[in-house]
């Protein structure tokens, strides 16, 4: 929320998970202990703009 300095009124600017850039988004499904709703919504975008999603498992020894 900001304030309009020419008319003085408050403005409130909502993020859209549709207005979110692809790298966000799979940040928001990589992160350590995500949460599920927003991880969900993440997938499900990435499904209707047609992004494949492949599965890889993280290996316990692995630094990375």
């Amino acid at each position: 929320m900001f304030v309009n300095r020419g008319t003085g009124r408050i403005v409130t600017t909502n993020y859209w998970i549709k207005g979110i850039s692809k790298e966000e988004l799979f940040e928001e499904i990589n992160k350590d202990n995500p949460n599920k709703k927003r991880r969900s919504k993440a997938i499900k975008e990435l499904e209707r703009r047609g992004v494949k999603i492949q599965w890889t498992t993280k290996d316990k020894e692995s630094i990375v």
